[in-house]
């Protein structure tokens, strides 16, 4: 599912992949969530409610540009640098166009809808 991220004013494109978790994102659409920065790697925000896990793929490490929620937490991850070794509550849920992930670093705000 293709989405639109709208970072601190500026429109990025993103991609969902097909998991159970990250259609119950996209069900959330659209989002407006304030941002802070964790670990100067990967700027999180609060989701409105959990998203469920049930089957969600086995954890990977986070790239620059991921989407990702963790479940321990119940937060949305949006990574602009990589993240290192996986985590067992880290699922991934799509990526952020390559061009547009150097905005996230001091991004405040991101808007999250579907896109056409």
């Amino acid at each position: 599912m293709n989405i639109r991220l709208t970072i601190d004013g500026h429109p990025v494109d993103a991609t969902l992949n097909d998991s159970a978790t990250a259609r119950d994102l996209a069900a959330l659409l659209p989002l407006t969530l304030n941002l802070s920065d964790f670990h100067q790697t990967e700027r999180i925000a609060d989701l409105p409610r959990r998203l469920s896990t049930s089957g969600a793929p086995e954890a990977a490490a986070a790239k620059a540009g991921d989407l990702a929620y963790y479940a321990p937490w119940g937060n949305l991850a949006i990574y602009y640098r990589d993240g290192g070794s996986s985590d067992s509550g880290l699922v991934i849920l799509g990526h952020v166009a390559a061009g547009d992930i150097e905005r996230l670093a001091t991004a405040d705000q991101v808007t999250m809808e579907a896109a056409s």
